[in-house]
């Protein structure tokens, strides 16, 4: 009975090739815009295209996930500023502040005893706290490791580098360092312990 009133109040969950479509949607199209019509207009149609990805979400779920979230709100305020002052700098650095501002948090909450990579990453993994502790300092890490490859990329590289870099580079890299953490995943999977102690 008790489960019965309880799920009616649990979110539908976005399918995983939904949630990979609405977040590489709008930086396809950021790289395509770029090569035809240049920076500024691939600039607007990246920011047109976030807020319709997080509205499509939304819609979806009734939720919108934190990291989407405060990166669509980055977007907004520095492709904004790029589109008026005609000045590419706002959106290169974008990927900088999004990448340390997430490094920061979580290193912020390991110091206070918290773990929130959950919240940040919109996580439903089910972790002990050590493993939930080892995971969100290897994300920290990470994350200041994309923002110091961004600065060296635009500081370094042109412009068109720079967007293909963004859209062939950081996320190949991320998919490479989600899976190389399955190995700590396993061994601190809440599930894996109350099976074996059960």
């Amino acid at each position: 009975m008790t489960d019965q009133a309880v799920q009616p109040l649990q979110r539908p969950a976005l399918h995983p090739i939904a949630k990979l479509a609405l977040e590489l949607g709008p930086l396809v199209l950021f790289f395509l815009a770029n090569q035809r019509a240049g920076i500024f207009t691939a600039t607007a149609l990246f920011l047109a295209a976030t807020l319709i990805a997080l509205a499509i979400h939304y819609v979806l779920v009734r939720k919108l996930p934190i990291m989407p979230l405060v990166s669509g709100v980055v977007v907004v305020v520095f492709g904004g500023l790029t589109l008026a002052l005609q000045d590419e700098l706002f959106i290169k650095l974008k990927p900088t502040i999004v990448n340390t501002l997430f490094g920061v948090v979580l290193l912020g909450g390991l110091f206070f005893g918290k773990s929130l990579l959950a919240l940040v990453l919109d996580s439903v993994l089910d972790l002990t706290e050590e493993g939930w502790r080892k995971l969100t300092f290897r994300w920290a890490l990470f994350f200041f490791v994309l923002a110091i490859l961004n600065e060296i990329v635009w500081r370094t590289q042109t412009t068109d580098f720079w967007v293909s870099f963004k859209v062939f580079g950081i996320m190949p890299l991320t998919l490479v360092f989600a899976f190389a953490q399955t190995p700590l995943l396993l061994k601190y999977e809440k599930r894996k312990e109350s099976g074996t102690a059960g």
